[in-house]
């Protein structure tokens, strides 16, 4: 191999010159330099079975004994495709993608574009902190970090030494750590900040997000199809994403019900507001009501699963039967209303409901929650969670004259 490589390189003299093949022999004078020239090249020879090395430190394909061309490298440091004696031309330069969050497509931009960029920036450097450090700085001063679902997070450090059994034994019937800031309250740990409208766009339902970070609402609650943004936007920040199912009529079928239920879980829902066959309740067809929640019951097992009611459409005694029903399905809540059905969420009702279903189920009030002394009432009638796109105006009450502006048209949610 190496004497024909010689030849090749025009090095080796041919056959027919003086010494004839005695040119090959060692004593051959005329050819002493090409032989150490021979000896040279062996040494730099590849291993048997080895392919020459291509650019980068790669090998072209071949097997021992063939001639073989590296093939060249491409943009980037990869290697076009081809076999050994073709010319390959080498790969294009893979050209640079921006991703993108939700099924539409678009691209966020804006002031809040950059906060979040910001925040996974900050969010990478946290991640290679060790256990129990001293969270990150945020802008302006304040000390604010991720929640790093280890037993050392700073958030939850206070409940880390207890089992959740021992919670639930001194009274916890749920649990919910989140890491409050300036902008938080009591109030807020109850609130569903949401967006319903039909019409709302992925700005909106992003900035929802970000403001329910800021403020440590409960969850956002939107639309399904917004359901898998909201959980890309909101991860680790311990604010749930809630979905609605059957909204807002609730006139489907109990298998679609359940398949949009399994969907939305898929897409990252934490929790599932199902709206009841209220038609079917009213006619008196208790079968059919607790066959529809029990679908969906099935379909989220693991999640917290409320009943909407529709309560401005029932008489007292179809909101009794319908939270009998709810609490014989196993659901975690009743909930008073869509905000689409008419009337919305009062005192009365949720008295109502508190006394029906006990003290161990929860009780959501929605619907015309537009300020602090709303929201304190239902909370004392026994509400536990309050659905409101109303949020900051609720928990802000110095700051209510733009808040309260700018959500009188989001209301019907």
């Amino acid at each position: 191999m190496v004497l024909s490589i010689l030849r090749e390189k025009g090095l080796l003299r041919s056959p027919d010159c003086a010494g004839g093949k005695s040119c090959e022999a060692a004593r051959c004078s005329c050819c002493a330099a090409v032989k150490s020239r021979a000896a040279t090249l062996s040494q730099e020879q590849p291993a048997a079975g080895r392919a020459p090395a291509a650019p980068g430190g790669g090998y072209a394909p071949g097997t021992a004994g063939k001639e073989v061309h590296p093939l060249p490298a491409a943009p980037g440091g990869g290697y076009a495709p081809g076999t050994a004696g073709k010319e390959v031309h080498p790969l294009p330069a893979a050209r640079s993608a921006e991703v993108t969050w939700g099924t539409a497509g678009k691209v966020f931009s804006g002031e809040w574009g950059k906060a979040l960029a910001t925040r996974q920036e900050r969010k990478g450097a946290s991640d290679e902190r060790p256990v129990g450090a001293p969270p990150l700085a945020a802008p302006g001063g304040e000390e604010e970090a991720e929640h790093t679902d280890a037993p050392g997070c700073p958030h939850c450090d206070p409940l880390s030494q207890y089992s959740h059994s021992q919670l639930m034994e001194i009274g916890a019937d749920r649990i919910a750590l989140c890491h409050p800031t300036r902008n938080c309250s009591t109030i807020a740990r109850s609130i569903d900040h949401t967006l319903l409208r039909p019409n709302a766009t992925q700005e909106e339902i992003a900035k929802l997000c970000e403001e329910a970070r800021a403020y440590c609402f409960a969850s956002v609650c939107v639309n399904p199809a917004y359901a898998a943004l909201c959980a890309r936007v909101l991860k680790g920040s311990g604010v749930k994403v809630c979905t609605v199912v059957g909204f807002p009529l609730g006139s489907t079928t109990p298998t679609v019900k359940a398949i949009e239920a399994r969907d939305a879980i898929a897409n990252g829902a934490d929790e599932i507001d199902m709206v009841l066959n209220i038609g079917a309740l009213k006619s008196g067809n208790d079968a059919l009501v607790l066959e529809d929640i029990r679908a969906v019951r099935e379909a989220t097992r693991g999640r917290i699963l409320k009943v909407i009611l529709e309560t401005g459409l029932l008489t007292r005694e179809e909101k009794v039967r319908g939270c009998l029903l709810s609490k014989n399905a196993a659901a975690d809540f009743v909930k008073t209303s869509t905000g689409f059905g008419g009337g919305g969420a009062t005192v009365e009702d949720i008295r109502l409901m508190r006394e029906t279903v006990g003290p161990l189920m929860g009780v959501k009030a929605s619907g015309g929650i537009r300020d602090t002394q709303a929201a304190e009432a239902m909370l004392l009638a026994g509400a536990t969670r309050l659905g409101t796109s109303a949020s900051i105006a609720i928990v802000s009450p110095k700051k209510t004259g733009d808040s309260a502006a700018s959500t009188d048209a989001n209301q019907k949610y």
